[in-house]
């Protein structure tokens, strides 16, 4: 009798993380297959909190990752965090492997996120003679960026960068500027962001090591034929949009991605979108972690103002619980309530899908990217840091959906650059209705690679079907961390 198959799913405690690995979940577990899915002691109990977030029949282990009780930045070290995380990480999973072997229902395979501190989840997997794989939440496109950076492009992009006119074409990529690349292998971003990029390449190191190692990605053939096979020493699988099914065939509206949020949802905001006219309202979003200043949040109401469009605007709440100070309220706070509508939180399902909806203005995280993507949205990109970048690039030359928001010289996007990319995208008869049509068409795409028998859906059963094979039952060798 052939053996069950049993994955052990690890994801970096973030929002960012959490959402597209609960999606693949969910899909190993519609065909059979055994899923635990591990992460940090917090992040589990806000999952919990976040209603019709968790699958059913999903098993879970836990790990401390030094926040337990939440984020404290004036407690414990970043680097003692790190440590703590590593040791309590590997002893959790290496416990789910010995006692899954000694119940006989053994892991067949260790998926996991990108993890800091960088690969602590794979040496597990190496220790207890389990096959792995790198589950990459971001595009193929920034995978092979970085894969390039550290295969001999480093000095190139460290040298030039900096020259507005400079421009790199990395092996089976399309030609990119400085703005176009992941923030963190630019040189502006190394005091603060340097041991980020140590742990990226000490995540490719450990992919090195391996002949033609696996990487799921978070994306569809579809979307990146290229960009898919750049890597030659690599096997990158398309295994996405990895989204909630409500977004890509409405069978379960009341499917939800995990916020993160702990306070009061509202959702008053459905009554006041179910009044606007079709294809009339612009939603605005940045995302759960950014932050922009005060002065970047002005010029976006003013130019909200100007576009005479009803918007629907999240503006995440402190979540440190501290209440809004008075030099924090926007100065033309009065006109957005009479146009629009200002929200702590919304469901990006039901906006996204919604007839009012006429374009989305975002951040360009990928999740965000791919939920656009599978609607049918066009968009209006405003990226800031990490791979926004890269993906503003695949909206507007790729699957061109989209328009970007050009900066001034110091960076902020002035009102009359928003006024115009919503115009372009919502009252431009030529470019309007061509970002609509494309964006359409991506939309079929994406839900053709996840349904049976799609690009993405056989993609995960060839990579299941083999990562079971010849897996050892037994790994109670697995020794915790002293």
């Amino acid at each position: 009798m052939p053996q069950q198959r049993h994955i052990l799913l690890v994801s970096y405690p973030v929002q960012g993380h959490i959402n597209p690995s609960l999606q693949f979940a969910k899909r190993l577990l519609r065909m059979g297959i055994q899923v635990t899915f591990a992460t940090s002691v917090f992040a589990l109990g806000r999952m919990t909190k976040s209603s019709g977030s968790i699958p059913k029949g999903l098993s879970f282990a836990t790990f401390s990752d030094g926040y337990d009780d939440g984020f404290q930045p004036k407690g414990v070290g970043h680097s003692e965090h790190m440590s703590g995380m590593e040791k309590h990480g590997s002893n959790a999973l290496k416990n789910v492997i010995n006692t899954s072997a000694n119940q006989g229902c053994p892991v067949t395979c260790l998926v996991c996120t990108f993890l800091l501190p960088c690969p602590w989840a794979t040496t597990v997997a190496r220790e207890c003679h389990i096959p792995s794989a790198l589950l990459w939440i971001q595009p193929a496109t920034v995978m092979d960026i970085f894969y390039h950076y550290f295969h001999g492009y480093e000095d190139d992009v460290k040298n030039n960068s900096n020259d507005p006119t400079w421009s790199i074409q990395f092996p089976g990529l399309p030609s990119m500027k400085a703005k176009d690349l992941p923030s963190f292998i630019l040189p502006s971003s190394d005091a603060i962001y340097g041991s980020v990029l140590s742990a990226f390449k000490r995540q490719f190191e450990t992919l090195d090591e391996e002949e033609k190692p696996k990487v799921l990605v978070n994306t569809f053939d579809a979307l990146e034929p290229q960009a898919l096979k750049a890597i030659e020493s690599y096997n990158l699988i398309a295994i996405g949009p990895l989204t909630p099914s409500a977004f890509l065939d409405g069978k379960d509206p009341s499917e939800t991605s995990f916020s993160g949020d702990l306070f009061q949802k509202s959702e008053d905001y459905k009554e006041w979108f179910n009044s606007r006219p079709a294809a009339s309202v612009v939603y605005v979003s940045f995302g759960s972690l950014l932050r922009l200043p005060k002065k970047q949040m002005e010029e976006i109401a003013s130019g909200l103002l100007k576009s005479g469009r009803p918007f629907l605007w999240v503006i995440r709440a402190k979540e440190d619980g501290e209440e809004e100070k008075e030099e924090d309220r926007l100065s033309c706070m009065e006109e957005l309530e009479e146009k629009g509508m200002i929200v702590p939180w919304c469901s990006q399902i039901e906006v996204l899908r919604h007839p009012s909806l006429g374009c989305f203005l975002t951040h360009c995280g990928w999740n965000s990217t791919l939920e656009s993507l599978v609607c049918g949205v066009p968009v209006i990109a405003f990226p800031h840091w990490v791979d926004q970048g890269t993906n503003a690039k695949l909206i507007e030359d790729v699957s061109e959906t989209g328009v970007k928001v050009v900066p001034n010289e110091d960076g902020t996007v002035d009102s009359d650059e928003i006024n115009r990319c919503i115009e372009t995208v919502m009252d431009d008869e030529e470019k309007g209705i061509e970002l609509r049509r494309n964006a359409m068409k991506w939309k079929e795409l994406a839900r053709e690679a996840t349904q049976e028998g799609g690009s993405s859906d056989k993609n995960i059963k060839a990579y299941v079907e083999e990562a079971g094979k010849g897996t050892e039952l037994s790994q109670t060798s697995c020794r915790l961390v002293a």
